[in-house]
């Protein structure tokens, strides 16, 4: 995102009005959600000293806590090394989404919590068809909804993680996961290894999200974003 990430965290960066995080929260609050736990790295002071304590939004008030991951260890934890870290702040089970993304009309219901609550799997991911820059996908989807690590040379479609999820705790425990609670040395660690692990053993559902969602990687797909709001 450089050069506009060179002074601004990528969640900061203004879009069709407000910063692009905002509307994640905004999302949460619409589903109920009022508590939010926030990963920072890059620039991360600038996050809390933008958006404080708590927001307020047409559905409720949101509270907001802060991972420093940057401030505490002087980088970034990954994914699963940041949940990780995270894990005594957050509900079991929690939604999870990235700061990068934007899918203002995603439903963070919390009837999906739930149900997912009471199913036996460790994770729940929402996949998007394949978005240009990334045309060969993730993960393939059988019909019983189970994500599936696919084989490269396996001719089955493809979906794209939309980095939206519910998570179990358990998931960043042993067999799956090998950092401690908490994980207090902050060791950085990536997601994919737990959800192909959990995968193997027939415990990641999914379905596929056909509603609006992108990637902001680039400074392009941010402005083609801006010049397509309605």
């Amino acid at each position: 995102m450089r050069p506009l990430s060179d002074h601004t965290p990528k969640p900061l960066l203004p879009l069709r009005g407000q910063p692009l995080l905002m509307w994640h929260v905004q999302a949460l609050a619409r589903g109920g959600v009022r508590r939010c736990v926030i990963n920072t790295a890059w620039l991360g002071d600038q996050i809390p000293a933008a958006l404080g304590p708590r927001q307020s939004t047409p559905w409720g008030e949101v509270t907001l806590q802060y991972s420093m991951e940057g401030r505490d260890f002087g980088h970034a934890l990954e994914t699963a090394g940041g949940i990780a870290r995270a894990l005594p702040w957050l509900d079991d089970p929690f939604w999870v989404v990235a700061g990068d993304v934007f899918a203002p009309d995603f439903e963070f219901d919390e009837r999906r919590r739930a149900a997912f609550a009471h199913s036996h799997d460790l994770a729940h991911l929402w996949l998007v068809p394949n978005p240009a820059h990334h045309p060969r996908g993730d993960f393939g989807l059988d019909a019983h909804s189970r994500v599936l690590d696919l084989p490269p040379d396996d001719p089955r479609p493809r979906w794209t993680y939309s980095t939206i999820a519910l998570l179990r705790h358990a998931l960043f425990a042993p067999p799956w996961c090998d950092l401690p609670r908490g994980n207090p040395t902050g060791q950085a660690a990536p997601l994919a290894p737990l959800l192909r692990r959990a995968m193997a053993a027939g415990r990641v559902s999914g379905e596929v999200w056909h509603g609006p969602w992108a990637d902001i990687g680039t400074p392009q797909r941010l402005a083609e974003l801006e010049q397509a709001a309605p």
